[in-house]
């Protein structure tokens, strides 16, 4: 059993739930409910530069909260180790609904109505699906990440891209 700490309070890790450009995502417990851990990695991405990834982190959700994107609630952050804590949502990612033929016409409909939001407040997210979590028929953005507007990284232009069974999507995720 693995255990990591957030401010000196315990959780067992449970399982990897995915790997991004910024960190390590864990299900994690404490006894009385599920978390997802995030670990902040250094690992070099070719395609994008960061700063201060923690500060990016706190500085992103700080901006999504304001602007009114769906995300997990931040519960705990620990500067100096490099890690965060935010709720669970439970339930499949964007990508399993395509697999899987389950993709509903409400779930563009709430995608669509996030980038209103964002592209008003002159931002982006990463709208790769494995970032997007259906709950209770609620689509919800599990990253922290946001960035300046730009046309060519908008939903249209690039994430859709990935949002239905498109050859992108069968490179990425079927083979």
């Amino acid at each position: 059993m693995e255990i990591m700490r957030i401010n000196e309070k315990e959780y067992e890790i449970i399982k990897l739930l995915g790997k991004g450009k910024g960190g390590y995502s864990y299900l994690a417990l404490d006894g009385s409910g599920k978390y997802v851990l995030k670990q902040i990695h250094h690992e070099p991405c070719d395609y994008y530069q960061f700063g201060n990834k923690i500060e990016s982190e706190l500085r992103d959700y700080e901006t999504l909260v304001q602007v009114g994107i769906r995300i997990p609630k931040l519960l705990q952050v620990d500067v100096p180790a490099e890690r965060i804590l935010k709720e669970y949502i439970d339930g499949p990612t964007v990508d399993q609904l395509v697999k899987t033929g389950r993709m509903q016409e409400s779930y563009y409909g709430q995608i669509h109505e996030m980038c209103r939001l964002l592209y008003d407040a002159g931002l982006n997210i990463d709208y790769y699906p494995t970032n997007f979590v259906v709950q209770d028929g609620k689509l919800y953005y599990i990253d922290f990440e946001c960035n300046t507007y730009m046309e060519e990284w908008n939903y249209e232009n690039w994430g859709s891209r990935y949002w239905s069974m498109t050859d992108e999507f069968r490179k990425a995720f079927m083979s």
